[in-house]
């Protein structure tokens, strides 16, 4: 299936690249290669900033497409998926989750175009501090994660498993911005998000790395669906996120390379 949907990724690179071979001084045309149209991608919350700006990139780029982004959970987003909602790509948090799309037979196949990892965000104006992992399993320290079934929650999970850290969560939130948000209003004294999250957030939050030897990593696969209205849009968008200007715009937002 991956290479199926490889084969299918280098096609519309080819597409795409093909837009930009134009006389000088004309305007170049997505259309001329079958590139145009909209297309909605469903995506985690957490590539929100990211792929907004690579959205007005690819736009740019091909004249006559349009975007529409749909983000949230990747488990919330593959369950509307599987209840036939009309994304043409799908770009998860989560190899499992994605797994499940493809499986079904909803989409042929996907590929990883980054990576990402956990870190622990603070109120900027913390009323308990914390500095590290360990402290987050003090049970007077208020902790939020992601739900039990979304890919940030089973991360935090994972990385108090293997830290062998007994954590009693406050709450647990549909997605990773939701847990971002609780920390920001000062509502807790700590959250897992991901690093990408708390560079986005930049002053709202204190950022308490997570040494590698205990930090968790996470994958983010995307795939253009089986059932997509605009097929070759679709494959072009999922191809020029293992492009240089997308994969610049993920490593800016902290993300790491596939």
């Amino acid at each position: 299936m991956r290479t199926r949907l490889l084969v299918a990724l280098a096609a519309a690179t080819l597409a795409v690249a093909g837009c930009g071979s134009t006389a000088a001084g004309e305007a170049p045309s997505g259309s001329a290669t079958g590139v145009t149209g909209p297309i909605t991608v469903f995506a985690a919350a957490s590539l929100k900033e990211a792929f907004v700006t690579i959205g007005e990139q690819f736009e740019a780029a091909n004249p006559g497409t349009t975007i529409t982004f749909s983000f949230g959970p990747s488990s919330g987003l593959a369950t509307q998926i599987a209840e036939k909602a009309p994304a043409d790509v799908f770009a998860s948090a989560s190899q499992k989750t994605m797994d499940t799309v493809v499986d079904a037979g909803l989409a042929p196949g996907s590929t990883v175009f980054a990576v990402n990892t956990m870190a622990i965000a603070a109120p900027a104006d913390p009323i308990t501090t914390v500095t590290s992992l360990a402290d987050l399993a003090d049970p007077a320290v208020k902790v939020a994660v992601c739900a039990a079934d979304v890919p940030c929650g089973i991360a935090a999970d994972k990385l108090f498993e293997q830290n062998n850290l007994t954590v009693t969560p406050v709450t647990r939130e549909v997605d990773v911005k939701s847990v971002l948000s609780k920390v920001q209003l000062g509502e807790v004294d700590a959250g897992i998000v991901y690093v990408t999250d708390v560079k986005a957030a930049g002053s709202a939050v204190v950022g308490i790395d997570i040494p590698v030897d205990q930090n968790v990593t996470t994958s983010y696969p995307i795939a253009a669906m089986s059932g997509s209205a605009n097929p070759v849009t679709a494959q072009a968008f999922a191809a020029y996120l293992l492009g240089p200007e997308a994969q610049k715009v993920l490593a800016d937002a902290g993300f790491g390379a596939p």
